[in-house]
């Protein structure tokens, strides 16, 4: 099985939905290391990480918390998830 950043490096070579959904696929046990990956990624990459832990959902939202309670620079990013994910489950 892939590693989370062994995926993300396909990213310029394979179609963003693809990449996404391969994630999505690893579930919650992927959470960690994508929102590790959150804070240090950039442009297309950090767009495909946000929205696969919005897809991912709930099981995010602690990893959010705790990156943004460690990383003053990140806490921002993480409300906005956070939000995001809460939001996308009154829809």
């Amino acid at each position: 099985m892939q590693t989370v950043k062994e995926i993300l490096s396909m990213l310029n070579d394979s179609d963003k939905n693809e990449i996404e959904n391969m994630l999505v696929g690893i579930g919650s046990s992927a959470v960690p290391e994508l929102v590790e990956q959150l804070q240090v990624v950039r442009g297309l990459t950090r767009g495909v990480v946000a929205m696969t832990l919005i897809r991912i959902g709930d099981s995010s939202i602690d990893y959010l918390k705790k990156a943004a309670a460690n990383n003053k620079d990140f806490e921002w990013v993480a409300e906005y998830l956070i939000s995001e994910i809460r939001g996308s489950k009154a829809a």
